[in-house]
């Protein structure tokens, strides 16, 4: 029997704010990045978060994986609490579940369940629905926000930052491996479909994270032609990476004058010149009363 994450009878939908009387938060860009596990993701995405902070931007990140780590090199290599973890322990309010890492960056985990009991797609709708209960954006107020989803797009958990208006401008991370692109064209497909059932969302390119594969940067700018899109960057595989992960750090703090340094901060310019913002909260054009 499969023992779902969080039972309805238990979600205490009590524990809402009334983000309306929080004034203040200007528009917002929302990206989500996408793409075959153990591509990068969360590595970009922090990279990313780290030098958009640097030029003075409010980034929130959240990492929307049961693991939790998707904000580990912002926190000097430490995992923090869920939200699903203060659900599941009965707190209210933001304590615990936002943090501040490297250069400001506000850090979240939706988490998940435990091992072998539940949903981890659920997790996320749950994780979701609880910040916005809690006013996370209306009280940090992000101007970028950034979504870094496991996997593919396997279900309407994961497939919730494009479905149902928190993402705005999609990105996938992928390599020239053939896994890689697979999911990438499966990602790109789900994008377009849910665009096409009306979803606000759209996929803004391809970012190559490479490993090195022969003939990497024609395969994945075929890919991309596939589909339609562009690639918005093609970061080199360098070994600065990984000694900063080692360290418990991005590459922007822990090498900040290196070349990779340099092509994250690139990458983080071309993100910000590909996106819109638009009003509203954790998701776009979002007010007190379609949630409550």
């Amino acid at each position: 029997m499969v023992v779902l994450l969080i039972p309805e009878s238990s979600y205490d939908h009590s524990v809402t704010l009334n983000c309306n009387n929080i004034t203040g938060n200007g528009p917002i860009r929302r990206v989500a990045l996408y793409g075959k596990g153990g591509i990068g993701k969360s590595t970009v995405a922090s990279n990313v978060s780290a030098a958009l902070a640097e030029k003075g931007h409010r980034v929130m990140q959240i990492g929307c994986d049961p693991k939790a780590d998707s904000t580990r090199l912002l926190r000097g290599g430490s995992k923090g609490p869920s939200v699903l973890d203060s659900v599941r322990e009965g707190r209210t309010g933001l304590d615990g579940i936002v943090s501040e890492g490297y250069a400001g960056v506000l850090c979240v985990e939706c988490g998940g369940p435990r091992p072998g009991t539940g949903c981890a797609g659920r997790g996320i709708i749950v994780a979701f629905e609880t910040l916005e209960r809690r006013c996370a954006v209306e009280t940090f107020r992000p101007d970028v926000i950034i979504y870094d989803v496991l996997g593919d797009v396997v279900c309407g958990g994961f497939a919730m930052p494009i479905r149902d208006g928190y993402a705005r401008d999609v990105f996938i991370v992928t390599s020239g491996e053939t896994m890689s692109l697979y999911a990438a064209a499966n990602i790109s497909e789900a994008v377009h479909c849910l665009r096409e059932d009306g979803c606000d969302a759209r996929l803004s390119g391809l970012i190559q994270n490479s490993r090195d594969v022969q003939g990497e940067d024609e395969l994945v700018s075929r890919a991309a032609g596939s589909m339609g899109t562009e690639i918005v960057s093609r970061i080199p595989r360098s070994r600065t990476v990984q000694e900063c992960e080692a360290a418990g750090k991005t590459v922007i703090e822990g090498a900040p004058d290196s070349p990779q340094a340099v092509a994250y901060r690139a990458l983080a310019a071309k993100i910000l010149a590909a996106t819109e913002a638009s009003e509203g909260g954790l998701r776009q054009n979002y007010t007190q009363e379609d949630y409550s």
